[in-house]
C-alpha cells in the first residue's frame, strides 16, 4: 500500500466548469465542479471566466483560483468517481415501460 500523499500534477480547463486532473498516481479525471461551487469563496468561480483562471499550486498540490478558492485533492478523486445519474438502456418495449400520463395533466 503506498502511503504517498494524494497531489494533482496537471489540470486542464474542459468545460465552463469542467476540468481534466492528473494525480500523482498516474490517474485521470474529469470532474465538473458546478454542482459545488456554493458558498461565498466559491461563488466568483460560477463565472465561466473566472473559473477558467484556475492554477495549480505546486506546493499544495492542488487547484486554486485567485481569490483563493482551493478543493482538496481528495475531494477532487472522490467527487469524480460519484456516479452520475444512471441511464437506462432501451430495450425493445421502452415505449410500453414508460407510466402513463395522468388524465389531469391534459
Amino acid at each position: 500500500m503506498c502511503n504517498e500523499i494524494l497531489r494533482i500534477e496537471s489540470a486542464e480547463l474542459a468545460g465552463p466548469h469542467v476540468l481534466v486532473l492528473r494525480f500523482n498516481d498516474g490517474t485521470t479525471r474529469r470532474v465538473d465542479l458546478l454542482p459545488v461551487l456554493t458558498g461565498p469563496v466559491f461563488q466568483p468561480l460560477r463565472d465561466a471566466a473566472f473559473f477558467s483562471r484556475v492554477t495549480l499550486d505546486p506546493i499544495a498540490g492542488t487547484v486554486v483560483w485567485p481569490n483563493g478558492a482551493d478543493f482538496a485533492p481528495e475531494f477532487l478523486r472522490k467527487l469524480a468517481a460519484l456516479p452520475g445519474r444512471p441511464r437506462r438502456k432501451k430495450g425493445p418495449n421502452s415505449a410500453a415501460q414508460r407510466p402513463a400520463r395522468s388524465a389531469s395533466r391534459r
